[in-house]
């Protein structure tokens, strides 16, 4: 099996409401849980509320195997919850309630422990929406030496050219997808071209692997030693809910184990589109089971 990495996903931990019941989400939880998937150390760092959606919450985490001794409580705030509606293509509408617990992320000495531990860590701008937050996350960064991965994820208005600017500068991969591409590209001052010149101007504001997701339609790597394009998989989707945080995990998953471009393409698109196929973003199946899945997608 080789080694197994250490892989940390950031930030918000929330249950998403749909119409057929709650699931639980958080592209950092989604993030994390795809990593133990494939073989990895699965851990969120996040905090939820003191009341009957936060254990809840911690204990979906461990079921699905992912640790959640980094998880911190708050006796003030609820636990996060995100109103979502989804259209007959199977996109999400996202509507993100404000004031909960993960918009008080605090750094602690755990956390510091935990940031020099990692191997690789996932942050977004949705919970760097709130100061006290992104100051945790801030400094949780600061404090390790591991792979740090932006999956911008922009969501509602929470995000500012500031935080897309800082974040994309202290990161080792910055991932999105073609809709938040010329986004980034007005908010950061950059030209608005195709995506090979724009995520080389990306790339040029530090990180090492810059990704453009198109849906469907695949995907666009680049990196100082070349680019890359998938034209996907096709696949009956059911809905969309996670499948860019699978798509990241297995892109880390190939990155930490110094995996070429090609590989890291293939492997991201497939886990990206087999998340598609099921309901909501943290799909129960075994190691075993994934695999075949995964190797039959054409």
């Amino acid at each position: 099996m080789g080694r197994k990495f250490t892989v940390v996903g950031v930030g918000e931990v929330l249950w998403d409401l749909l119409p057929e019941g709650k699931q639980l989400g958080g592209a950092p939880a989604n993030f994390a849980y795809i990593s133990r998937l494939l073989g990895d150390r699965g851990i969120v760092a996040s905090r939820v509320g003191d009341d009957d959606l936060g254990p809840e919450a911690v204990q979906r985490l461990k079921s699905l195997g992912v640790e959640t001794s980094y998880v911190q409580r708050d006796d003030s705030h609820p636990t996060g919850t995100v109103n979502v509606q989804v259209d007959r293509q199977g996109q999400p509408r996202f509507t993100i309630h404000e004031g909960v617990a993960w918009d008080f992320l605090s750094w602690s000495k755990a956390w510091r422990d935990l940031a020099r531990g990692a191997d690789a860590v996932c942050f977004g701008t949705l919970a760097q929406r709130s100061s006290h937050s992104r100051r945790a996350i801030g400094q949780f960064l600061h404090a390790t030496t591991a792979v740090r991965v932006f999956d911008v994820n922009l969501r509602q208005s929470f995000y500012s050219p500031e935080v897309l600017r800082e974040s994309a500068a202290v990161a080792t991969i910055v991932k999105m997808n073609d809709h938040e591409l010329p986004v980034i590209l007005q908010s950061l001052g950059l030209q608005r071209s195709d995506e090979n010149i724009a995520a080389r101007q990306l790339l040029h504001l530090g990180p090492k692997l810059v990704c453009v997701t198109r849906g469907e339609k695949g995907s666009f790597l680049i990196s100082g030693d070349g680019a890359v394009e998938h034209d996907g998989f096709t696949v009956r989707v059911k809905d969309t809910i996670g499948s860019g945080d699978a798509f990241t995990a297995a892109l880390v998953h190939e990155y930490l184990r110094g995996s070429s471009l090609e590989k890291m393409s293939d492997a991201a698109n497939r886990m990206g589109s087999w998340v598609a196929t099921q309901a909501g973003a943290t799909p129960v199946i075994s190691s075993e089971e994934l695999r075949q899945r995964l190797a039959e997608l054409k």
